[in-house]
């Protein structure tokens, strides 16, 4: 499969999907989206797929948003570049087959909710995850209620405003991180699941699959139309346009 962000090899019927912009820590850009959504809509029709891995290019797994994009959106340009991560969380989730996130580095923002949409994590100790959204002036909201799905509401509340990223090992006592295992058996691992996962009976494990999203594709769908709204509300303000000009100048 051809793409300029992300690089898909198989094995043994188990894709990996892998962020390949590793000079900007593989963060989230528009031709990043693009192909993810692509490939993913791909994989899950392919027949020679049983299952996914994601995983990221050098020392990250996903940075969060790319910087200089969001801060040259605009409020007018909001809705638009929030139907677009949307549709990518949603290629996600519209997987019929199993998909594994092998965490090889950071994780924040972006990043972090692309994991929460896969079946499982594994991570080593380095790795940190979070939702840093608000300390660049940009409101935490799809991202929180993800991790309502996961968390009680007050570590939600504490992660969420706060923005401060956690360490593997409390992700993984908080039931973030399925897996906490040595840096060179994220990925091994994470093959070893998605092989576990895909030899399942199929059609009990896509309908399982199916009852998870229904359950939660009206909550799913709420949260995208507020974080259009809230963050177009945010750039309007000016915040994110002034704390990331300020992140990119070097001042922060």
């Amino acid at each position: 499969m051809s793409a300029t962000t992300l690089k898909t090899h198989l094995e043994d019927g188990v894709a990996t999907v892998t962020l390949a912009r590793p000079e900007a820590s593989n963060a989230v850009n528009e031709a990043l989206r693009s192909d993810f959504i692509r490939a993913l809509r791909s994989l899950n029709e392919d027949a020679q797929v049983a299952a996914i891995v994601l995983t990221g290019a050098g020392r990250s797994f996903c940075a969060g948003q790319d910087l200089r994009e969001a801060a040259a959106m605009t409020a007018a340009g909001v809705p638009a570049w929030q139907a677009q991560q949307r549709a990518m969380y949603q290629s996600l989730r519209d997987l019929d087959k199993p998909c594994v996130a092998a965490l090889n580095g950071a994780a924040a923002g972006a990043g972090f909710q692309v994991a929460l949409c896969a079946d499982l994590r594994v991570a080593h100790a380095g790795v940190r995850l979070g939702q840093p959204e608000v300390k660049a002036g940009i409101a935490s909201i799809v991202g929180s209620w993800m991790m309502t799905l996961h968390l009680g509401l007050s570590k939600n509340i504490a992660l969420s405003l706060g923005g401060e990223l956690i360490d593997a090992q409390e992700a993984h006592a908080l039931g973030l991180v399925h897996h906490l295992v040595a840096p060179e058996d994220v990925l091994p691992t994470a093959h070893r699941l998605a092989r576990a996962l895909a030899a399942q009976p199929p059609v009990a494990f896509r309908l399982t699959k199916q009852r998870f999203r229904e359950m939660t594709q009206a909550g799913f769908d709420e949260a995208c139309a507020a974080g259009a709204r809230l963050q177009a509300a945010c750039y309007a303000a000016g915040e994110p346009q002034r704390v990331l000009a300020e992140r990119l100048a070097g001042k922060k």
